[in-house]
């Protein structure tokens, strides 16, 4: 055996047993190598390379060689081991031969050739090392042989030498080495003082042999058997650690943010693609550098120096603005290293506008059906029903109403009834916005169009609707120049974003509303005739409450219980009373502002009377009188014995002037400015007491 320059042991193979299946050593098959190819090349491997097995790489001369090929089966089942009978340079060599072909986990060795092998390779080297019991074992032979022993060991005096000269009661001479030939100058010097048995390395001994001493060798089967199965624990160690690091940097190769970890000397040890592809570099060139030094607005210092973390820091890094995390490692109570996270600022934005506008578009839904279109009147009933039918049709709707009239509740009802009730409803006030921010808003744009235009552009409304229902409320408000925009959506169902040369095709059910006579508009030259026709296909005129007086019990009901739903309010006392002074002096009220002036009301009614007041009949009146003067100031329509609208005197259902209009448009101007007058001219006051808006209170004076 001692001709072997190499052995490579088979893996343990399984056979099934009447007992069951378990793992025995069924052959142990050698590679041995013949003299003449004794030069260290490495024989042919007897099997395919096993990767799931550690591979250990045993290097030893001559006595130490023969031990390791002994006892290395004692770890085949748990190891693949490679032994070879070279040194020092040629060793590194072939180890780094072998580490090319299929990855080394571990070398052992032992004395001066284990230690030049840590300096020179990359690879855990686990030394064979000498107990004390060998050291005694070995020192008892030499007595046996001679008084005149002489110790040369590697890299050091043994520690446990003069206890045992006290013990035996005789003198060793002890020597330490470095290399092979500080090994020979110490053999020789002891042979020089007289020293005629040598225990030591293989090194001392061959050369003790040589000058002819008797040489004992150290190192014995247990040291090695020790050592090899070190290796196998080192290996196995080593292999759960790197299956963690694959597995971390696998993740972190996928993560969108840039990682950076350091150690306690602030020197990179990872970093992931999406960091190095920020900072423009090559990962493996910056391993081992300190952060600090490589990209000094990133630097970990502090963190390490503090031991506290430092969230979402704001940091502009080779152009791009970055924000940064920086956490302390403590493992065990020590502070190990630290770790820097990171975000593209611009991509943070990008998810935050997408997350806002999936949230728009599951929010872009219809919440009213007709159902909920309030009262039992002939009007409401005839809205409901002409509404229904054109649910059933994708052509345009235009809604003609006055403000509060609930328009864009019957808009909803017609989405909600339609074969498009699953998708989005998308409403916008043609009259809230600026021409420019309309048009962006309705049709998109490109990246770039303009200033200020958000990266990677826009979808318009119209495409945000694809597949459902747009609402275009307030339509007669829109400028002339996007009319001509509008008209080519209609016709080719196809929009343009602005910066775009390419339009993009949609599906979308466009449903319009206004509260100005379109007809007039285009007579004055402020709406397109051709957009009118565009538009006016399907035609549904919503009323406004005071011709259809019936539907106020109806839609007050509906209205007083979300307030009290929105307030988190119960029933008061006095509040019987004063929905009967609400409801004997509805009839009497022209409603400007429609349904919307009458939900304003009831809220402020709820609101002011106190719910533990018990009020009489005069008390409700008079606090129906303080609470909403314009409610009880104007005089208008007469109410029927039957509490129903007085069609002579309400005027008919389709909405034509009537004698008695213009005397209700005179009381309610006169109310108004006797409000405003009382108000010192304040017009936010005014409408307070008036119930109406702004917008409102200010036509109803020009209309004057």
């Amino acid at each position: 055996m001692s001709d072997l320059s190499s052995v490579h042991f088979a893996r343990p193979v399984r056979v099934a047993r009447s007992s069951g299946e378990r793992s025995v050593y069924e052959t142990m098959r050698w590679n041995t190598i013949a003299p003449q190819m004794t030069s260290g090349r490495s024989p042919p491997y007897m099997h395919p390379p096993a990767r799931s097995m550690p591979r250990i790489v045993a290097v030893g001369f001559r006595r130490i060689n023969k031990m390791l090929q002994e006892l290395a089966p004692v770890v085949a089942d748990r190891a693949v081991v490679d032994v070879l009978d070279v040194g020092f340079e040629e060793a590194v060599a072939r180890v780094k031969a072998l580490q090319a072909r299929q990855p080394v986990d571990v070398v052992v060795a032992a004395g001066s050739n284990g230690g030049y092998l840590r300096q020179h390779l990359d690879v855990p080297v686990v030394l064979v090392k000498v107990g004390g019991f060998d050291l005694m074992h070995a020192l008892a032979q030499a007595r046996r042989v001679s008084d005149r022993i002489g110790l040369v060991t590697y890299d050091g005096m043994a520690p446990d030498l003069q206890r045992f000269e006290q013990l035996f009661d005789f003198a060793i001479a002890q020597r330490s080495y470095r290399t092979e030939d500080e090994a020979r100058a110490c053999v020789r010097a002891l042979q020089q003082g007289g020293t005629e048995v040598v225990v030591g390395s293989g090194v001392a001994v061959d050369v003790a042999e040589q000058l002819g001493l008797t040489g004992l060798f150290l190192y014995s089967m247990d040291a090695v058997r020790e050592a090899l199965a070190d290796a196998v624990e080192v290996a196995r160690a080593a292999r759960i650690q790197q299956a963690k690091r694959e597995r971390l940097n696998t993740l972190l190769a996928q993560l969108s943010d840039g990682v950076i970890a350091v150690d306690t000397q602030e020197r990179i040890e990872t970093l992931n693609p999406a960091m190095a592809q920020w900072l423009g570099i090559d990962a493996g060139a910056w391993q081992g550098r300190r952060l600090s030094a490589a990209c000094p607005e990133l630097s970990l210092q502090s963190t390490l120096r503090l031991g506290l973390p430092e969230l979402e820091k704001i940091e502009r890094v080779r152009g791009r603005q970055l924000i940064v995390n920086r956490i302390p490692i403590v493992e065990q109570g020590v502070l190990t290293g630290a770790v820097l996270s990171a975000q593209d600022a611009v991509a943070i934005q990008r998810v935050d506008r997408h997350i806002r506008a999936r949230a728009h578009s599951q929010a872009a839904s219809a919440r009213y059906d007709l159902s909920q279109l309030a009262g039992r009147s002939a009007a409401t009933q005839r809205v409901q029903a002409l509404a229904l039918q054109c649910a059933h049709s994708s052509a345009t709707v235009l809604l003609l109403g006055e403000s509060g009239t609930g328009k864009e509740l019957v808009a909803q009802g017609i989405h909600r009834a339609s074969d498009r009730r699953d998708m989005p409803f998308v409403a916008v006030n043609c009259a809230a916005l600026s021409e420019t921010l309309l048009e962006s808003e309705l049709f998109g744009h490109e990246e770039g169009a303009f200033t200020g235009a958000r990266r990677g552009g826009k979808i318009g409304l119209f495409e945000a609707a694809h597949k459902g229902t747009i609402f275009l409320d307030e339509i007669g408000e829109m400028p002339l120049a996007l009319q001509t925009r509008m008209l080519r959506v209609l016709q080719e169902r196809e929009v343009l974003r602005v910066g775009a040369v390419e339009p993009t095709p949609v599906q979308v059910r466009v449903i319009a509303a206004t509260h100005r006579d379109l007809a007039e508009q285009v007579a004055q030259g402020r709406f397109r005739l051709d957009l009118y026709y565009r538009l006016n296909i399907l035609r549904i005129e919503v009323p406004p409450l005071r011709e259809r007086l019936a539907d106020i019990p109806d839609i007050a009901a509906t209205l007083l219980a979300k307030v009290r739903e929105r307030l988190g309010t119960g029933e008061g006392k006095g509040w019987g009373a004063v929905w009967q002074a609400l409801m004997a002096q509805a009839p009497h009220h022209s409603w400007p502002g429609n349904v919307r002036e009458l939900d304003n009301l009831i809220e402020r009614l709820v609101v002011c009377v106190p719910p533990a007041a018990v009020l009489s009949s005069a008390e409700a009146t008079q606090w129906l009188r303080e609470l909403a003067p314009e409610l009880c100031a104007v005089p208008g329509a007469v109410q029927s014995p039957s509490g129903g609208e007085d069609r002579q005197d309400i005027g008919g259902r389709d909405g034509r002037a009537h004698a008695l209009r213009p005397a209700q448009r005179l009381s309610e101007r006169e109310h108004i400015l006797a409000t405003l007058a009382e108000c010192g001219e304040d017009k936010a006051l005014a409408c307070q007491r008036l119930g109406i808006s702004r917008t409102t209170l200010w036509r109803k004076l020009r209309a004057g």
